[in-house]
């Protein structure tokens, strides 16, 4: 199996999920504001069930996106981060336009994302607010992980 791979050096951006290091996703996913408490075994089904997409540097993984998609016609853009020790290089915005780029996901009709703050650097790449919002409806449990689920 052939794996999606691009290199800005000292960086790489891999969808081989044998580079992942699920610890240091999970270490960052359960402190973000949308994943607040998110236990380690929901991060690594959530990884594995995803076209997922690592940043690393030389040593170690600086950041993280994963597309849950039918590669067909949807993608949803989630967990999107970059350590902040490496924030300001560019590297969400090269992250964004790898995935964007990914040989898997052209063609889709939809893309969507949620976002509270990141609204720049997705406009980038071309996500623009919803044009009809009233057609859209969800099922949303912000207190699921406190469940223990």
């Amino acid at each position: 199996m052939s794996f999606f791979a691009t290199e800005r050096p000292p960086y790489r951006i891999t969808t081989d999920p044998a580079q992942l290091d699920v610890d240091m996703i999970w270490g960052w996913l359960r402190g973000s504001y949308w994943a607040a408490g998110v236990s380690r075994a929901i991060v690594e089904r959530a990884v594995q069930n995803s076209l997922s997409f690592g940043i690393f540097d030389s040593t170690a993984q600086v950041g993280f996106a994963r597309v849950i998609t039918d590669r067909a016609t949807f993608a949803y853009l989630a967990d999107v981060f970059i350590d902040d020790k490496v924030r300001g290089l560019g590297l969400a915005t090269w992250l964004m336009q790898s995935i964007r780029s990914h040989p898997e996901l052209q063609g889709l009709r939809r893309w969507m994302l949620g976002t509270r703050d990141a609204h720049r650097l997705y406009t980038k790449v071309g996500f623009q607010p919803l044009a009809h919002p009233e057609i859209f409806m969800e099922v949303h449990d912000p207190d699921v992980y406190k469940s223990g689920s």
